[in-house]
């Protein structure tokens, strides 16, 4: 029970709420969400570094080749979208799987609970009325 309780205070929460979606979509999901920050982590870096070069962009801007600059920058880009992508893909796709299996032995650890907390419970005897002659005093038994 109490490895029952820890599990559920610590990780069920997010094992439980991960168990809503199909590993797929939650991957999908996970995937999107790691796109959408390296695009903007990316462009932050770019700024950042417009940022720190801008006297020398300022002074060399009618010099510069802005055609290979943009493809070096976009293939950076896209080499970095592929690497975190898969990433991605295969670390939430783990998460996904190692989190099933502990809620499966989450699951087997509470149907073990129920029944005994079921094999505890008194049984219909002599000590209780039945259902059938619960009306009827000269007939319980004690």
């Amino acid at each position: 029970m109490t490895k029952l309780a820890l599990y559920e205070k610590k990780q069920g929460k997010r094992d439980i709420l991960l168990s809503r979606y199909y590993r797929g979509d939650y991957v999908r999901m996970e995937l999107l969400k790691t796109l959408v920050s390296v695009t903007l982590g990316s462009f932050l870096l770019v700024l950042a570094v417009i940022i720190y070069k801008a006297e020398y962009l300022i002074a060399e801007a009618t010099r510069l080749d802005y055609i290979s600059i943009g493809k070096t920058l976009l293939g950076m880009y896209i080499i970095i979208m592929v690497v975190f992508g898969i990433l991605s893909v295969v670390g939430y796709t783990v998460k996904y799987n190692l989190s099933r299996k502990k809620l499966a032995r989450y699951f087997r650890l509470l149907k073990r609970l129920r029944k005994m907390s079921n094999d505890e419970r008194p049984q219909e005897n002599e000590f209780f009325v039945s259902e059938e002659n619960a009306g009827e005093e000269d007939t319980i038994q004690w």
